[in-house]
């Protein structure tokens, strides 16, 4: 166990705070006549001979968003007209099953005292380039992600908020089958306690299985400033699933890092969601990350998971 660490303390540990890198944007181009924003995109995965991006795609006025599947041609990402876009749902995320794509996005709804509310969907492979709704998490709980262990079993990263989460932590559970992805099953993860304060929350984005069977996680944290301003940083931590310990967090990205844009709201302007990161198999990672909720940008980072995966047990 670790103690809790704030963003500011691990903001002063970053070493690359003043490193501003170059053209980050990514060449995402929507047919003409469609204004709308494309941000909080996932990392670009191999799928059917091609490599596929996923990407929330909304007005800039609106949260009502779709979850859009792009493919690279002649240097620019544009909709892959292969796949349908989920409609009404909100940052994607991707995994593989015994070899079948499982996908995830948020679904926004009304209850029935009517107000906004969200869930997490499950969507999976049912033929090529066709997926299917297959499960659900529970109601106020977004960041779910899934990683398959060599064991067969699936490791799910969860976010309670509330009376057990406060603000938003990080919990995980152990599953045999994906057909235990239900929100009872979910409800029951282990909660980390001492990874935020209760002013300050996270969560998951992406699952990595390292070579030495431990888990790099993408994480982020994030917190309100005293005008009511978020401010969320990307970050990653070790998790070995076998005995549900952890190691402490580390902060890999800042909005600063990411060339200037634009953002939804100037309260989100400090804005930055790590869908994902591609390990380069050469000491650097590329990051993707949402921007402000309005852009979708890349940047080169070194590999935060190399050491972890080279130097054992680091906890």
């Amino acid at each position: 166990m670790t103690s809790v660490r704030t963003c500011r303390q691990l903001m002063e540990e970053y070493p690359w705070k003043c490193l501003q890198f170059a053209n980050t944007r990514l060449p995402i181009v929507l047919p003409k006549k469609d204004n709308r924003d494309v941000y909080n995109i996932s990392s670009p995965f191999s799928y059917r001979g091609d490599q596929i991006l996923l990407g929330r795609v909304e007005c800039r006025n609106s949260e009502d968003s779709d979850i859009v599947f792009f493919h690279k041609r002649r240097g620019e990402w544009i909709p892959d007209d292969r796949f349908q876009p989920l409609e009404h749902l909100q940052d994607p995320f991707y995994t593989f099953v015994n070899g079948q794509l499982i996908l995830g996005g948020v679904q926004t709804f009304r209850t029935a005292e009517r107000k906004v509310s969200y869930r997490t969907i499950f969507l999976q492979e049912t033929e090529s380039f066709r997926l299917q709704k297959f499960a659900c998490g529970p109601d106020n709980m977004k960041d779910i992600r899934l990683l398959e262990l060599p064991n067969g079993q699936i490791l799910v990263t969860t976010k309670p908020q509330g009376e057990i989460g406060g603000r938003g932590k990080i919990g995980w559970l152990i599953m045999d089958s994906i057909h235990e992805l239900n929100p009872r099953t979910l409800a029951s993860a282990r909660v980390f306690e001492d990874q935020f304060t209760q002013e300050e929350w996270g969560g998951t984005n992406q699952l990595h299985l390292l070579k030495n069977g431990k888990v790099g996680v993408l994480s982020h944290i994030a917190q309100f400033d005293s005008n009511g301003n978020r401010h969320y940083y990307c970050t990653c931590f070790l998790l070995d699933p076998e005995r549900g310990r952890h190691s402490p967090m580390k902060m890999i990205a800042i909005r600063n890092n990411f060339e200037a844009g634009e953002s939804k709201r100037p309260d989100l302007q400090d804005v930055i969601f790590g869908g994902g990161l591609v390990r380069m198999g050469n000491g650097t990672a590329r990051l993707y990350c949402g921007i402000g909720d309005a852009e979708a940008h890349c940047i080169p980072i070194p590999d935060p998971f190399l050491k972890w995966e080279n130097t054992g047990d680091n906890f």
